[in-house]
């Protein structure tokens, strides 16, 4: 702040700086959309390794090519994703013409114990429900006892006002434990609030009640004596959830509603995914269309998206590729790789089967962008394929030649290298389009520095729109561009050749400035892939000597 001299003397004035750097945002975090075993609906979860991937949405499953993708994404160098499990409709379970959204198992926890009878006797007081729909749940079983730090200080044991609560998953062999949680829901430890960490339930909301709430009198820290000592063994001193429905996605559940994100919108609540895969996405005559509206959303969230077709031939890949159903405009956020690849199935015994490719593909991306760059091609030599038994078409470089054109990025098994990405197209990138965004890597490496400007340079906005800002963003912008090209990234000796960042009066005429608009330039000088080498043989004429 100014300094206000009164005295005679040295003042010291601390200025504000004009840097403000600009980091580079994630390139390869990847997402998937579609069924899993368990887990919460319609909404990202973040995680770092495929053993997160099993503690949350229970792993690997046959019938859920997601899982597999997952699994060969941490297999071929993938770092991050963000999981996003969909659910389709399900019968009523009382009215079976009506249907309902898949539903979680769950369980009444009672005031009281049950009558002689068996037949429940007292109040609600604690509903709690699986974390995700489907008949997973109904592994789960939950006990309460009182062993809490209110005993420790006298509190009264006949109408406690903490308890435990402990959850376990017989089929995973997962346990949870939660303690001292308060009956008063204006308590810090509510239920609400204690259980936002579990991964196994969440609570209900129990019907209101005109008596005194009080957690089960009966206290189930031991079984009856003479009977089963193991509580979890015992049916008398635990509980078990039942219900629950889950019912594979169709088309409409993985498209989801932009405004209630649900489907792949819900990965609008993710901070960030780079690219998209939807193994398990019906395709029929009728859905393919739709595939136009996932390629669309991943131009709108700055991703790429790797659609997963089960092409089987050449032929097949070639026809496709001539009448594929994205949009032209699309196409330069879209990639497409031939053919799936065989790889050992581990729900099969490891037998060896025809996998989709995008969770490979998405995992050499990401293990490019560590070793290389985003700017580097994933593809080549050093784009190998892991765990990759064989490509499940074998082609030579002829069949080869007929697809790369077509902008079909093929997968290779070559000698002594192994199984090779080799292609590194967009979908725009057929010869006859001439696209600006014709390769991978310069349509990646757009989408880098767009998303990274775009969430650096937010301090701009309000800021005065004249000299002083926009001397701040060429040096700002400029740091950030210049950090690149240091790396690699651009074409070019020097910086001049290389990029170009203009904010000055002549894109920021008066008029623009009136409308409260300032006007920043940046381009940039791509590298392109070496696609073809060509190598030119010439014999020499010896030299005649008189």
């Amino acid at each position: 702040m100014p300094v206000n001299p009164t005295y005679p003397g040295v003042y010291i004035q601390e200025l504000p700086s004009t840097v403000r750097t600009i980091t580079g945002v994630p390139t390869s975090v990847a997402a998937f959309v579609g069924p899993a075993l368990r887990g919460p609906i319609d909404k990202p979860v973040h995680i770092t390794s495929f053993s997160d991937f099993q503690r949350i949405f229970g792993g690997l499953d046959r019938k859920c090519k997601m899982s597999l993708a997952v699994y060969h994404f941490y297999n071929n160098g993938g770092a991050e994703a963000e999981i996003v499990r969909v659910a389709g409709q399900v019968d009523h379970p009382t009215e079976p013409d009506k249907k309902v959204p898949s539903y979680p198992a769950k369980v009444e926890l009672r005031d009281k114990p049950p009558k002689p009878d068996g037949t429940p006797d007292g109040n609600v007081v604690v509903v709690l429900q699986a974390s995700g729909p489907g008949d997973w749940g109904r592994n789960l079983k939950v006990r309460i006892d009182h062993n809490t730090i209110e005993r420790l200080d006298g509190g009264n044991p006949a109408a406690p006002k903490l308890y435990n609560l402990t959850i376990r998953d017989e089929d995973a062999d997962q346990e949870e434990r939660f303690l001292n949680i308060s009956i008063d829901d204006t308590d810090a430890r509510n239920l609400k609030n204690v259980l936002s960490g579990s991964l196994l339930v969440v609570p209900g909301k129990p019907p209101a009640s005109t008596e005194p709430r009080k957690i089960p009198a009966a206290d189930l820290e031991k079984a009856p004596k003479g009977e089963e000592p193991d509580v979890w063994k015992n049916p008398k001193c635990h509980a078990r959830l039942t219900g629950g429905e889950y019912k594979e996605p169709v088309r409409d559940d993985y498209l989801g509603d932009k405004n209630a994100k649900t489907g792949m919108n819900a990965l609008r609540d993710a901070d960030i995914f780079n690219v998209l895969s939807t193994p398990d996405f019906p395709f029929d005559d009728e859905t393919e269309t739709e595939l136009d509206k996932i390629a669309q959303f991943c131009v709108e969230m700055r991703a790429m998206f790797i659609p997963d077709l089960p092409l089987t031939s050449i032929e097949a890949a070639r026809i496709k590729a001539d009448n594929f159903p994205i949009s032209r405009p699309n196409r330069k956020n879209a990639a497409l790789y031939f053919p799936q690849v065989k790889m050992p199935d581990p729900t099969q015994d490891h037998a060896v089967v025809d996998t989709f490719n995008s969770g490979v593909m998405a995992g050499v991306w990401a293990r490019t962008d560590v070793e290389r760059g985003v700017w580097k091609a994933p593809a080549g030599t050093d784009a190998a394929l892991g765990a990759v038994v064989a490509p499940s078409v074998r082609m030579n470089d002829l069949e080869n030649g007929v697809l790369n054109p077509k902008a079909v990025n093929c997968l290779r098994q070559l000698p002594v290298y192994g199984n090779l990405s080799w292609g590194a197209r967009t979908m725009a990138g057929a010869d006859v389009a001439n696209d600006q965004w014709k390769y991978l890597p310069v349509r990646r490496l757009a989408l880098f520095i767009e998303e990274s400007l775009f969430r650096g340079t937010k301090w701009v906005v309000f800021e005065p729109n004249d000299e002083p800002l926009w001397a701040s963003i060429r040096l700002n912008v400029g740091a950030f561009m210049n950090n690149l090209f240091q790396q690699g990234a651009f074409q070019g000796t020097n910086p001049d050749e290389a990029y170009l960042v203009r904010c000055d009066r002549d894109n920021n005429p008066q008029n623009q400035i009136d409308l409260g608009i300032v006007n920043i330039l940046v381009g940039f000088a791509p590298l392109k892939p070496a696609e073809f080498v060509v190598i030119s043989i010439q014999q020499l004429a010896g030299q005649i000597q008189v």
